[in-house]
Formats: C-alpha cells, sequence, structure tokens
C-alpha cells in the first residue's frame, strides 16, 4: 500500500525517504482508523445517549475509556494526519531542513491567524473555541487547529498540481494560492456546522448558515491564499506538480477529512451542509482523481539540482 500512496521504497530511493513512506503509511491508518472510531461515536450513542446508554458509560471500566477517548482521540487523530503529510513530503522531497520548515512556518501563521480571530474577531468573525480539542494556546486556540489547516493545505495544493499548470511564474503561483485556497475552504462547509453542533466551537454572533457568519467563509479564503503562497515558496508549482501531486496520499487524507463532518451534519439533519460539503470536497477530489498524475517531466531539471534530493525523476502512480 506504500507504493501506491507515495511511491517510495523503490530502488533509488535513499533508506530515509523509505523510512518516511513506512511512516506516512501507517499515520495514515491510524489517522483513518481515528475517525471513523470519533464519527461511530459522534453519530451514533453519544449523539442522543438513552438512560440505558448513560448507565453503562457509567460503570467502569467504560467510564474510564469513554473519558480517555473523549479527551485524546480528537487530538490525536489530528496530529496523526499532520504527521502523514509531513512523513509523506520527506518520502518525496527527502529528509531536510528545508521541509520542516515549510510545515513549520505554515502552522505559525495558522496559529497567529486563529489567535487573531479569536481575539479580534477578524477575519472570520467573533468565535470561541471550547475545551474538546485539546489545550489552548493562550487560552484561546487548540492546539490541533493550526496544524489542521496545514495538513488540509498540503492536500489541496496537490491538488492543484493535478488540475493546474505548474509552472513557477508569478501568475502561476497566483492561480495555485487561489485554488489552493478554495479547495481548503471546501472543507469548512460541513465542518463548521457540524463542530457548532457538537459544541467544539461557538460563534458570538450566529450567522445564517447553521450559526456561520458568512465572513467565515471570506476569512477562510484570505487566510488559505497567505498560506498556500508561503507553502510555494517552500515547494513551487513544478517541484509540487512532480513530486506530491504524483501520489495518492494527499486525495486520501483530504477525503479522509471530510467523513466526520459530513456524517454529523446528515445525523442532526442538517442536509444543506451535507449535501453543499460533499460537493465542495467531492468535486475537487473526482476532478484531481480522474485527471491523474501529472508526468515527471514537468519538473525542470534545474530544480533538481537546487538542494532537492535525487536527480532521479518521481516515479508514476499506478
Amino acid at each position: 500500500m506504500s507504493d501506491h500512496l507515495t511511491d517510495a521504497g523503490r530502488s533509488g530511493d535513499t533508506p530515509s525517504r523509505a523510512i518516511a513512506a513506512n511512516a506516512a503509511t501507517g499515520l495514515i491508518w491510524l489517522h483513518a482508523a481515528l475517525i471513523l472510531f470519533s464519527t461511530a461515536a459522534l453519530v451514533t450513542f453519544l449523539a442522543n445517549p438513552t438512560p440505558e446508554v448513560q448507565a453503562w458509560l457509567a460503570r467502569e471500566p467504560n467510564a474510564t475509556v469513554y473519558r480517555i477517548a473523549w479527551k485524546f482521540s480528537g487530538p490525536t487523530y489530528v496530529v496523526a494526519g499532520f504527521l502523514a503529510a509531513v512523513a509523506h513530503a520527506m518520502a518525496r522531497l527527502g529528509v531536510r531542513p528545508r521541509v520542516i520548515l515549510m510545515f513549520l512556518a505554515v502552522s505559525l501563521l495558522a496559529l497567529l491567524s486563529e489567535l487573531l480571530g479569536t481575539y479580534t474577531g477578524f477575519p472570520f468573525g467573533g468565535y470561541s473555541y471550547t475545551p474538546m480539542l485539546g489545550y489552548r494556546i493562550l487560552g484561546l486556540v487548540p492546539f490541533p487547529i493550526a496544524i489542521s489547516w496545514t495538513c488540509i493545505l498540503y492536500c489541496s495544493l496537490a491538488m492543484c498540481g493535478r488540475l493546474l499548470p505548474a509552472r513557477d511564474d508569478l501568475s502561476t503561483r497566483l492561480r495555485w494560492s487561489a485554488v489552493g485556497a478554495l479547495i481548503l475552504t471546501g472543507w469548512d462547509v460541513a465542518m463548521d456546522p457540524a463542530m457548532v453542533k457538537t459544541f467544539h466551537w461557538t460563534w458570538h454572533q450566529p450567522g445564517p448558515f447553521y450559526g456561520m457568519p458568512y465572513t467565515n467563509w471570506l476569512g477562510w479564503l484570505g487566510t488559505g491564499f497567505v498560506l498556500s503562497w508561503v507553502m510555494l515558496r517552500f515547494v513551487p508549482p513544478s517541484l509540487f506538480a512532480a513530486r506530491i501531486s504524483t501520489t495518492r496520499l494527499p486525495l486520501v487524507l483530504y477525503a479522509l477529512n471530510g467523513i466526520m463532518p459530513i456524517a454529523i451534519c446528515v445525523r442532526y439533519g442538517m442536509f444543506w451542509a451535507a449535501g453543499l460539503g460533499t460537493l465542495a470536497m467531492g468535486v475537487p477530489l473526482l476532478m484531481s482523481v480522474r485527471r491523474g498524475s501529472r508526468p515527471a517531466s514537468d519538473e525542470p531539471a534545474e530544480r533538481r539540482a537546487k538542494g532537492w534530493p535525487g536527480s532521479e525523476p518521481a516515479a508514476m502512480t499506478p
């Protein structure tokens, strides 16, 4: 399965890249398992627990298992997805400081945008996080939030590599940043109503879309554009298309993160959110699958000579 997802572990790959590929595969399996577990719990017995279910949960060892799972499953699946993206990037680009710096820089900027948003209401609108997503940085933003931005943005730009021309000029970077932000925002269409319904965050002045103000999506588009631009400064479009977009893991990772919010929206009768969220995520995902991976020749030879690992072309995904 790792070959299908990362195309690493073939002849010519360094041991460190093969290890990173195996780690990415293990982490994506963990990510998927935790998402399915959490989704099943949230849409079944936790959605409207009967007195019998409440009594069952109150008994030991059920109470301890429930308490630990409730506290750690959400943050853990976000961390697993983020680390899967990091390991995948290392498998494709090499275990290099530049890759780590890319993820750190984008995550830090995402955190700053969330801190600004929760403190001032700009650019998303006034909102607050509850303690359900784990430790809150400065008492405002749960630590998994920033890395979830980076994880899904990585997947979004990988889809850009399948859908858009891959050159390294200014107009291409602008186009990729805009489309990457749009694909990223598609993830929020079902997620925001689902997370508000399950008390992960609240809006100070509820808006018309299941309690969410439309300014939130404008904030997502603007923030996503900036974060995309920064990520592309580390890995330019030609390299993203040739090394990242040729594999399936970013597509799988993006799809997995739509399962929980869409399922929660269906469970609570928020059908517009479920339907629009499915379209917003499904259309670019299906287009990316239909377009397939780009040929390795899209990566300029001079790019491979500027400190990036390996002179061999990236292998095609079967």
